[in-house]
C-alpha cells in the first residue's frame, strides 16, 4: 500500500527513528575513562612498590615503573587534548581500552604471567567496553584480551619468590587461562546483552514521553480552540444580527448593497467555523465542558487521523444490554493508544478494518480487526514488548509498545491475536478490554 508524505500520518517509529541518538556512538565521558585509569595506575603503582620493597622482591622495576609511566603520560595527554566532559566516539574508547589491555599485559609479563593474580583485571575493559560500545568493539577487545593470555601463558617473566621459589603447575596455568576466556566470553556477552536491554528500553520509555508529550500539546491546542469558539460566539452573533439589519435597511440597489451581503456571507462563514472547532475538542481538563465523552466518539476521533483512502475503515458501537454507552474522558492516553492500534491496523490492512465498540454493565471493549498477514507467529507472544516488529528496516517497533503502556494507564488489558477462516491465518485482532468502573466517568462531571 503506497502512501503519500502529503496525506500520511507519520507513525511513533518514524518520529522516533528522526530524533533516536546514534547508537554507534560511544556512550562514555572521557572523564570517565581517565578517572578509571587513574584508579587503576594508583593500584598497580602501589602492587609493585608493595611487592618491590615491602616483600623485598627484586623486579624490573625500571620496566615496570616506565609501563605505568606510559599510562600516566596518556591520560595527561588526553586531558589537555580534550574537554575531559566530552564523549569519545566509539572506536576512541575502544583504541583506549586497547591500550589498558596492552599496558596491563606488559606489566604481567614483567611480574609472572598469567600466575600473577592481578590477571583477572584483563577483564575490566572487556566489561566496560560491554556496557558502553557495540558489539563489534567489544569482540576485538574480547579478541585482544585472549591474545595476551594465550602469550603470556607462555611467554613471561617469572615471580622472584621467596626461598627456593614457586614452580606453578601447567595444569594451574592452563585452569588459569581458560578463566581468563570464559570471563571475558561471558561477561562480554552477558553484560553487553543486558546494557543492550536497558538502553533499548530507555529508548522505548522516551518514545512513550515524546509520544504523550506530543498528544497533550494536541490536547492542549484542541482546548484552546474550544475557548477561541466559545469567546468569539458572541461578539460575532452581534455582526450577524448587524449585517441582517444591514440588509434590510439598505436598498437593493446601493452602493454599498453588495458589500453589506458580502459581510453577512462572511460572518456565517465564520460561524460555521468556529462552530467546527468547538465541535469536539481533545481535551482532558476534567473542568472543561468539553473534556468527557462518550466512548465511541472518543475511538471516533482516535480513528480520524488515521484513516486512508485505499482502506474501507468501518467503526460499529453497539451495548451488549440494556446499559447506556459509557461516557469516558478524553485523555491524552486514551487517544493515542487507541490511534496507534489503528494505524497499525490500516498499514498492514490490505483492504479493510473493522473497529467494534460494545459494552455491557461491568465492561467495554474495543475490538480492531484488519484483512492483513496478521502477526508472525514466532512473535505473537512477544508483541507489546519494545523493538518487537515485522515491518522491517526504517521501523523500530515501537508502536504497539507505546499504545500498550497508554492504554494500561487507562486500566485497559490488551490481547493480541490473530483471526482465522478457512484453517488459515486472515488478518491481526486486537482486543481492548476496560472494567467500566476504571474508564467511566460520571456524567455530572462532563
Amino acid at each position: 500500500m503506497a502512501h503519500t508524505d502529503d496525506h500520511r500520518r507519520l507513525s511513533d517509529d518514524e518520529r522516533f527513528a528522526a530524533l533516536r541518538p546514534n547508537r554507534s556512538a560511544a556512550q562514555v565521558r572521557l572523564r570517565t575513562l581517565v578517572l578509571i585509569r587513574w584508579i587503576a595506575v594508583a593500584g598497580q603503582l602501589t602492587a609493585l612498590l608493595i611487592v618491590r620493597f615491602g616483600l623485598d622482591w627484586p623486579l624490573p622495576i625500571d620496566a615496570a615503573l616506565a609501563a605505568i609511566g606510559a599510562s600516566v603520560l596518556l591520560n595527561v595527554a588526553m586531558t589537555f587534548r580534550r574537554p575531559v566532559r566530552g564523549r569519545l566516539s566509539e572506536w576512541e574508547a575502544a583504541a583506549y581500552l586497547a591500550f589498558d589491555i596492552l599496558q596491563l599485559a606488559v606489566l604481567l609479563y614483567l611480574t609472572g604471567g598469567l600466575g600473577n593474580p592481578f590477571s583477572l583485571l584483563f577483564l575490566g575493559p572487556v566489561t566496560v567496553s560491554a556496557t558502553t560500545l557495540s558489539r563489534a568493539a567489544t569482540a576485538l577487545l574480547s579478541i585482544l584480551v585472549i591474545g595476551c593470555a594465550s602469550a603470556l601463558a607462555f611467554h613471561h617473566l617469572p615471580l622472584p619468590w621467596s626461598g627456593d621459589g614457586l614452580q606453578l603447575p601447567v595444569f594451574y596455568i592452563g585452569g588459569l587461562w581458560t578463566a581468563v576466556v570464559l570471563g571475558t566470553l561471558f561477561l562480554g556477552g552477558y553484560i553487553g546483552s543486558v546494557a543492550g536491554e536497558g538502553r533499548r528500553m530507555s529508548d522505548a520509555l522516551t518514545a512513550i514521553q515524546l509520544a504523550l508529550a506530543r498528544e497533550q500539546q494536541l490536547s492542549a491546542l484542541g482546548g484552546l480552540a474550544a475557548a477561541a469558539a466559545h469567546e468569539l460566539g458572541s461578539p460575532l452573533a452581534t455582526i450577524a444580527v448587524t449585517a441582517k439589519e444591514l440588509t434590510r435597511e439598505i436598498p437593493p440597489d446601493s452602493e454599498f448593497a453588495d458589500d453589506v451581503r458580502i459581510l453577512q456571507a462572511e460572518a456565517d462563514r465564520c460561524r460555521d467555523i468556529l462552530a467546527e472547532l468547538g465541535r469536539a475538542p481533545e481535551v482532558a481538563d476534567p473542568n472543561d465542558p468539553f473534556a468527557t465523552a462518550l466512548l465511541s466518539d472518543v475511538v471516533a476521533a482516535a480513528a480520524a487521523r488515521h484513516r486512508d483512502e485505499d482502506i474501507v475503515l468501518d467503526l460499529v458501537a453497539a451495548g451488549i444490554d440494556e446499559s447506556a454507552e459509557p461516557l469516558v474522558m478524553r485523555s491524552p492516553e486514551l487517544l493515542h493508544g487507541l490511534g496507534n492500534v489503528i494505524q497499525n491496523a490500516v498499514q498492514f490492512a490490505e483492504r479493510h478494518v473493522s473497529v467494534d465498540i460494545s459494552w455491557d454493565e461491568a465492561e467495554a471493549r474495543v475490538e480492531v480487526r484488519d484483512d492483513g498477514p496478521g502477526f508472525p507467529p514466532a512473535v505473537l507472544d512477544r508483541i507489546g514488548e519494545p523493538y518487537i516488529s515485522n515491518r522491517g528496516h526504517g521501523h523500530l517497533g515501537l508502536g504497539i509498545f507505546i499504545a500498550q503502556s497508554l492504554l494500561e494507564r487507562t486500566g485497559a488489558r490488551i490481547r493480541f491475536s490473530n483471526t482465522r477462516a478457512a484453517a488459515r491465518t486472515d488478518g491481526a485482532e486486537v482486543s481492548i478490554t476496560w472494567p467500566r468502573a476504571d474508564l467511566e466517568v460520571d456524567a455530572g462531571t462532563g
